[in-house]
């Protein structure tokens, strides 16, 4: 009698799929998996989950997200700061929330929508994601373009470099090497702080506001407040973070370590927003500079702030949009994959065709060829992504709390009452912020037909 331990005793690895194949190869998460059911000491299990909320967090100060801070400072100077503090409290809330979901669930966001209510609003979550992010993601590379041109690189040359590098280390990389690699392109994102602090800010005036909220005096303020929120608490951060978290195969019992990782993530995107407004506030509000991109707001500091203070700003940019330009295409291949019911994972087999894959490859080469493009002009199509994400992010919200609300979807991972509580009050704050945005187009279109 052959004992349980021996070879011959384990399934006929010729008869395995190649998918199952690739997760006893690839699949590091499980390990991870493994070690924190064990009762695996605190650094293990905390390393067991790190990475979802980190990477989420931070792939949220993407070149869109960089513009709105920028913008934020340099016009207003430090009476908004606060929005960004506020924005910061609803990701952590919802991410949690997400995580939670997919936790409980062992399914992404859009996989609990077609489950939840039908496969036809699963096809309509699907189709408004991929509308939102395709132009999201051609943002994330032209961020790439602008970081080189500052160096003299033309978009035609970053953008295809950029995105063959990202697609092999996506398709080729297991879910653990992936990881590692977007972890340590985040840490860029850490010289944005040293920018802030190189433009020597007056602190008791970034302290005042940030911390005691004042209403905008203008238009242009409220639009400022709307698109911070927005760009913060991105649909497609929303959807990557819970199809992301049931990937790494995060369960209810790790929901105690994984906020921390929630936590810590938004925290930095935080700071790191805090920091690239409070460098332009600094420099380019008091010398009355206004700015229409990222690109713009790196080289107007460079005679404000000195040429370091640019070189920051720069590669703190080109760290951003590569971290981006893998995050947004990864959460809409997830969304795209879970809508039709196909596998979603990174640590699928990819020496076999995998449609999950072949998303994430399309929608990089699509976004490639549109940022490569020379004169096409891409501030309309970024510009209306965003007003679609705007449309999205109450309807998100929306479902993410009926979702944690259905014992069937969440089970034992259902959140207390406060967190609902808390969860309809920030649902309230975002229509707010989305119906001053379409109240000022709105103004500003009558405007323009007036005679």
């Amino acid at each position: 009698m052959r004992s349980i331990g021996s070879p011959a005793a384990s399934p006929d690895p010729v008869r395995r799929s190649p998918h199952v194949m690739a997760h006893l190869r690839r699949g590091i998460a499980l390990k991870f998996a493994a070690y924190r059911t064990a009762g695996i000491g605190a650094y293990v299990a905390f390393m067991g989950v790190l990475g979802p909320g980190l990477l989420a967090g931070l792939s949220d100060d993407d070149p869109a997200g960089i513009t709105t801070y920028s913008v934020l400072g340099a016009d207003h100077g430090y009476r908004l700061l606060w929005i960004i503090p506020a924005s910061t409290a609803l990701l952590v809330l919802f991410h949690l929330l997400a995580v939670r979901i997919g936790a409980g669930s062992g399914k992404g966001f859009v996989a609990n929508i077609r489950e939840r209510w039908g496969h036809g609003w699963g096809y309509f979550a699907v189709i408004g994601l991929l509308f939102a992010n395709f132009g999201t993601i051609c943002a994330e590379y032209a961020g790439i373009s602008a970081a080189g041109s500052l160096v003299g690189i033309p978009s035609w040359v970053s953008a295809p470099i950029a995105g063959v590098l990202i697609s092999l280390v996506v398709v080729l990389g297991s879910f653990h090497r992936v990881e590692g690699i977007l972890l340590v392109v985040s840490s860029t994102l850490a010289l944005y702080i040293v920018d802030g602090m190189l433009a020597a800010p007056d602190w008791s005036q970034v302290w005042h506001g940030a911390l005691i909220p004042h209403l905008p005096v203008d238009q242009r303020g409220w639009i400022a407040i709307a698109a911070t929120l927005g760009t913060t608490l991105a649909p497609w951060g929303l959807a990557f973070i819970q199809s992301y978290a049931v990937d790494k195969k995060i369960k209810v019992a790790d929901l105690r370590w994984e906020r921390i990782d929630v936590v810590i993530g938004s925290l930095l995107t935080g700071v790191i927003g805090l920091a690239i407004a409070v460098a332009c506030a600094a420099t380019l509000n008091r010398a009355g500079v206004q700015i229409v991109d990222a690109r713009d707001a790196a080289a107007a500091l460079r005679p404000l702030a000195g040429s370091f203070a640019t070189v920051l700003f720069g590669a703190g940019l080109l760290g951003a949009s590569l971290l981006a330009a893998a995050i947004v295409p990864l959460a809409t291949a997830y969304s795209i994959a879970e809508g039709i019911g196909a596998p979603a994972s990174l640590d699928l087999d990819s020496h076999h065709f995998q449609f999950f894959y072949a998303a994430f490859v399309g929608l990089t080469v699509a976004a490639v060829s549109v940022v490569s493009l020379p004169g096409l002009p891409l501030i309309p199509l970024i510009y209306l992504s965003q007003v679609v994400n705007a449309v999205l992010l109450p309807l998100h919200a929306f479902a993410l709390l009926l979702l944690a609300r259905d014992a069937a979807v969440i089970g034992a991972a259902r959140p207390r009452p406060w967190v609902f509580t808390a969860g309809w009050a920030s649902l309230a704050l975002i229509l707010a912020c989305v119906g001053a945005l379409a109240w000022s187009w709105l103004g500003s279109i009558s405007g323009t037909a007036a005679p």
